[in-house]
């Protein structure tokens, strides 16, 4: 533990802000596998919802410096992907 109260502060503010990325990453997480699960399911409504959700998601945590932009758009792009899959078999 720092003795130094600068050093405390950064201890606690960092402990905060990990806290919250694994908070904000897990939803991401869960709106991900709420769409696949839709998709594997062959709901098509359902999976647009959750693919409309799963997008926000990616696009926050982008926002907040979770992901890297790129990794979300590719995510984003193979999502929309296997919807469209799922679309023209229904």
């Amino acid at each position: 533990m720092p003795n130094i109260k600068s050093a405390i502060k950064r201890v606690k503010v960092s402990e905060k802000r990990r806290l919250r990325n694994a908070s904000q990453k897990s939803a991401l997480r869960t709106a991900v596998k709420a769409f696949e699960s839709a998709v594997a399911a062959n709901n098509v409504e359902s999976a647009k919802v959750a693919l409309i959700a799963a997008s926000k998601k990616l696009d926050k945590a982008v926002t907040k410096g979770l992901i890297h932009k790129n990794a979300a758009n590719r995510k984003k792009s193979r999502l929309a992907k296997k919807l469209n899959e799922l679309v023209a078999k229904a």
